[in-house]
């Protein structure tokens, strides 16, 4: 098969021939006819992400397509399913899982990083019957390919583990990919939502995905938002946005951090114990919660298709991955390895 490739950290990535993957008995091979290109894929390339460890490597985990094979001990998914996974691919039976708590699996694996990922025509996904999401016909490629980390981390940072109510105030910094599908996600749910962002494209891409104000990076948000945040969200992963994110916020606000962070940051304790904030991380989100999420996508409540801005083909991702060197790209770039088919076949 043809798959992206890097032989180490910040070397030269490419377009090559490797050897098409085989489903352990637990798991699926399935044959991508979309993926993500996704920030996180380019800390991996940048060394940020202990889990890559082996050379050659592929990165990608935000993915959609067909079930192509499956394992012997696989008994709820079959050739030809048209699916998402999750990328935190859980074990099932360690304390975490047990407890339903899928996406802080002590035994993880995820494409992309601990093995092989979605940047090829094919993929392997292990214990398909747990990780693997069935996707509604009426639901293409790309769009399905989009939920995968960055709106499903969005929709569980903003709704389950942020707790925003209708009426708060929600703080969304950095309006990537995932900032803009929280932007998107709490808007839905009656938030007031200010986006903060470097960029004037991002800040209108936010204004469009409902912020009620969008403003630049260095802005007191306390101001606009009445005396603080309720919530807010560091998106992007800086020492800078985490520190502004927690300086927005009001007494006994809550800081959600999504996005990776390459190092430490200096947070201020003091204010966190003298305003009682509640520091909160989220990695994902289980593959047995997206039937809420799917739910309103087919309703209509929520369209995450609108934060595509970019389709490329494979031969055009090594560049894409590493320019964002340079920045991320606006929205969500989707990669299309099969030449850009996303029927519901």
């Amino acid at each position: 098969m043809r798959a992206v490739v890097y032989e180490g950290f910040r070397k030269p990535i490419a377009v090559a021939g490797v050897e098409d993957p085989r489903p352990a008995p637990h798991g699926a091979v399935i044959r991508v006819a979309a993926t993500g290109l996704c920030r996180s894929d380019w800390h991996g390339w940048m060394g940020h992400d202990p889990d890559i460890s082996r050379f050659p490597h592929v990165p990608g985990h935000e993915l959609a397509g067909t079930v192509e094979a499956v394992g012997s001990e696989v008994r709820r998914v079959r050739p030809g399913d048209r699916v998402t996974v999750s990328f935190v691919c859980a074990c099932g039976t360690c304390a975490e899982c047990v407890q339903g708590e899928l996406q802080v699996c002590e035994r993880q694996t995820q494409p992309g990083f601990h093995v092989w990922g979605s940047f090829a025509e094919y993929v392997a996904i292990d214990h398909a019957d747990l990780n693997v999401v069935a996707l509604p016909d009426e639901l293409d490629f790309a769009t399905a390919a989009s939920l995968g980390c960055r709106f499903a981390t969005a929709y569980r940072a903003v709704l389950q583990v942020g707790r925003v109510r209708p009426g708060e105030w929600l703080v969304v910094h950095g309006c990537g990919g995932v900032g803009l599908s929280a932007v998107m996600i709490a808007t839905a749910a009656g938030a007031r939502v200010v986006g903060v962002d470097v960029s004037e494209d991002a800040l209108a891409l936010a204004r469009a995905m409902g912020a009620e104000h969008a403003v630049p990076a260095g802005t007191d948000v306390r101001e606009v938002t009445e005396g603080g945040a309720h919530v807010s969200l560091d998106a992007l992963g800086l020492e800078a946005t985490c520190l502004a994110s927690i300086a927005g916020l009001r007494r006994r606000g809550r800081h959600v951090q999504v996005g990776v962070m390459p190092g430490p940051a200096r947070v201020p304790m003091h204010r966190v114990m003298s305003h009682e904030l509640q520091l909160l991380g989220t990695h994902g989100m289980a593959a047995h919660a997206y039937p809420e999420m799917l739910g309103l996508i087919a309703a209509g409540r929520l369209d995450p298709g609108r934060l595509i801005t970019s389709r490329i083909p494979l031969d055009q991702a090594p560049a894409a991955l590493a320019a964002m060197s340079d920045g991320s790209p606006r929205g969500v770039t989707i990669i299309e390895p099969a030449g850009g088919s996303n029927a519901s076949s």
